[in-house]
C-alpha cells in the first residue's frame, strides 16, 4: 500500500523497533481536514470542543492556527497511517499562562489520538507513540518541560498522562476567550507537567 504522506517533509521522524516509523508532519489544513473532522466529530473527542463543526470549519480553524507563530498543529503518522493530532503552543501566548507560573523552556501540548483500529487498543501503543512525540517536543525543539491542560472531566486523558509519567499540577480555570477569530469557553482543567530530565535522563 502506498503512503499518501510520503511526499511531505516531517519535522521529526523516528523508527521504533516493533512499532514502526513515526513521522510528525506539519498539518495541512486543506488536505488533512477530512481526517481531523472525523476524529473531532466523535463523542470521545467532546472535550476537544469541535464536535459540531463541519469539515470546512475544521479546515478554517487550522488555517487560522497555521498563520500563528506561537501555536502549531501536526499530523502524526505511523507507517503511512494517521494516528494522532498534535498541537504545540507557547504557554506565555496562551490563556494557560494566566493559571500557572510559566518557566523558560516550557511548551504546551494538546494531543488527540486516532480512534483504535478494528483490533482495539494495543498494550503499550500510546506509551510508544507519546515517547516519540516527547522526543520531538523536548529534544527536537530543545524544551525543558511539557505542560498539558485536559478538562477535569476527561478522566481518561488525565489518567493516561499520569500513567506516562506526568506530574499532576493544580486544577485551574482557564478563562473564556472571545475574539473575532477565536472563541473558547471557560474550561476547568487539570494541569500536568513532564520534565525533560524524567523522560530523557542525562
Amino acid at each position: 500500500m502506498s503512503d499518501p504522506y510520503a511526499s511531505r517533509t516531517p519535522v521529526h521522524e523516528q523508527v521504533v523497533d516493533g512499532f514502526g516509523t513515526v513521522r510528525v508532519l506539519p498539518l495541512d489544513p486543506g488536505a488533512d481536514a477530512a481526517v481531523i473532522h472525523r476524529w473531532v466529530g466523535e463523542e470521545r473527542a467532546a472535550f476537544w470542543g469541535m464536535t459540531e463543526l463541519t469539515e470546512q470549519q475544521v479546515a478554517a480553524v487550522y488555517a487560522h492556527m497555521a498563520a500563528l507563530d506561537t501555536h502549531h498543529a501536526h499530523l502524526v503518522v505511523r507507517d503511512g497511517e494517521p494516528v494522532a493530532l498534535l498541537q504545540t503552543y507557547e504557554p506565555e501566548a496562551d490563556r494557560v499562562s494566566e493559571c500557572y507560573d510559566v518557566r523558560p523552556g516550557d511548551i504546551g501540548v494538546h494531543l488527540l489520538l486516532a480512534p483504535a483500529g478494528p483490533g482495539g487498543g494495543q498494550r503499550g501503543w500510546t506509551a510508544r507513540l507519546v515517547a516519540v512525540i516527547a522526543a520531538y517536543v523536548l529534544l527536537g525543539l530543545d524544551r525543558r518541560r511539557v505542560v498539558v491542560d485536559p478538562d477535569v472531566r476527561n478522566e481518561k486523558a488525565i489518567a493516561r498522562f499520569l500513567g506516562l509519567g506526568f506530574a499532576p499540577g493544580p486544577v485551574v480555570v482557564l478563562p473564556e476567550i472571545d475574539l473575532p477569530d477565536v472563541y473558547l469557553p471557560e474550561k476547568k482543567a487539570q494541569l500536568a507537567f513532564l520534565d525533560r530530565e524524567l523522560m530523557f535522563p542525562g
